[in-house]
């Protein structure tokens, strides 16, 4: 996902659109946009568990009904090598799942660093605009 993605679990312009829009519409669309808004930063590694989990139980109906996707194919060399390929492919998904990971928290990382300095300088421009309010003297002081 890109920074500038329009509608991006953050709170956006186009997310809060979508949110008042889902309530008027249809409230649940509204409560799973902002629950989308509040808790969308976790649905990646929510994805991975429920796939990991998911392997784990085809993997143990398969070892427990018998059925193997790897049948023997009557060669055993043949099924030495398959098998030392199959886990030398796991462990590399394995590694590219873990540098996705990385990069995914990477990416959250610049975007809070991101968000936090457009914050630090709305906050800077606001009090320079105070500054320049209360110096100019736009409210008339009421003697009494």
């Amino acid at each position: 996902m890109t920074q500038t993605a329009l509608i991006r679990p953050a709170w956006t312009p186009a997310t809060i659109a979508l949110m008042v829009i889902g309530f008027m519409v249809f409230w649940p669309l509204g409560l799973a946009m902002l629950a989308y808004i509040i808790w969308g930063d976790r649905l990646d590694s929510f994805k991975a568990d429920v796939n990991r989990a998911t392997d784990d139980f085809t993997s143990a109906f398969r070892k427990k009904s018998g059925y193997s996707a790897a049948a023997s194919s009557g060669n055993v060399a043949f099924d030495e090598w398959r098998d030392s390929e199959l886990s030398r492919l796991d462990e590399e998904r394995n590694k590219l799942d873990e540098m996705r990971h990385e990069f995914d928290q990477h990416m959250r990382d610049l975007r809070m660093a991101r968000d936090r300095k457009e914050f630090e300088q709305f906050m800077a421009d606001r009090q320079a605009s105070q500054k320049k309010n209360k110096k100019s003297g736009s409210v008339p002081e009421i003697d009494g």
